[in-house]
């Protein structure tokens, strides 16, 4: 099968030092270009942000301060990508949300305006949620082959979900799961220490994911200005913070996980703020 096109359509996908937009930058760029007669061309190249890469980052893409120390920085690549791409439509995974603002704000920072308005963009993440919806009733029509009539009530919702379990039992039983380290394991068994090991998100500190953990295990702000820094640094040099939080509409928990991080660093003896 071949795409339906009039006019090029380019699947990109970014690398980078973070996933904050503003202030984050683009490290690698891979593009595979699709013209209308079903001409291919691809495009990849190193960048070097001009700012640290995050261990954190490098953990997941590979991608190195060393491996970008001699590549070119985007200004001196920007005016060969805006031709590659030049009256191209835009694809990706996750793309409008995040690659394609990502490469605009690159754009916008060297004087370039990669106007997409006139551009068609295709995001098959988001093709992929609305055909495979993540609802309940959608999951036990998938698992189960049955229709659920009473969703939303309580007791019908419990029953299927109960259900909808013991269906992916069976059919994971076995089953390969790689992550993205890429190391496979067959996580599926009918043990509920197994199962509370594959589904629960063990990277958030606490449930609501406010506050995460990074690569060497201590917590950190998983939201607002200093999202991606560490917890206990962030009330080092801004004890007013702490109070902030402790004030503001978070969950309890959340306030819990806060303040046990205090007292861990009043144990260990740091000079950090005190209830």
């Amino acid at each position: 099968m071949q795409l339906k096109l009039n006019r090029p359509i380019a699947f990109f996908d970014l690398e980078t030092t973070g996933v904050n937009v503003v202030k984050d930058r683009i490290v690698e760029i891979s593009i595979f270009k699709i013209s209308p007669e079903g001409h291919e061309e691809s495009m990849t190249r190193l960048i070097n942000p001009t700012i640290p890469i995050p261990p954190e980052s490098s953990a997941i893409h590979g991608i190195k301060d060393a491996d970008v120390a001699n590549a070119p920085t985007f200004a001196e690549l920007a005016h060969e990508l805006d031709r590659f791409l030049q009256h191209c439509d835009l694809g990706g995974y996750n793309s409008n949300k995040f690659d394609v603002p990502m490469l605009i704000e690159e754009f916008l920072r060297c004087g370039i305006n990669f106007d997409v308005k006139k551009r068609r963009l295709v995001d098959v993440q988001n093709i992929f949620h609305k055909m495979e919806p993540r609802t309940l009733k959608a999951a036990y029509r998938f698992y189960c082959g049955k229709e659920l009539v009473d969703a939303h009530e309580a007791e019908a919702d419990t029953k299927a979900t109960y259900e909808i379990l013991l269906s992916q039992i069976q059919r994971y039983d076995g089953a390969d799961y790689e992550d993205r380290d890429g190391n496979i394991s067959q996580p599926i068994k009918n043990d509920v220490q197994a199962l509370h090991d594959f589904s629960f998100n063990h990277r958030n500190a606490d449930l609501v994911g406010h506050i995460g953990y990074n690569m060497h295990g201590r917590e950190i702000f998983n939201f607002g200005k200093y999202k991606g820094q560490e917890v206990m640094e962030v009330f080092k040099r801004e004890p007013q913070y702490f109070d902030w939080m402790m004030k503001a509409d978070f969950p309890l928990s959340t306030k819990n996980i806060i303040q046990s991080v205090i007292l861990r660093g009043l144990n260990k003896g740091s000079s950090i703020v005190k209830e």
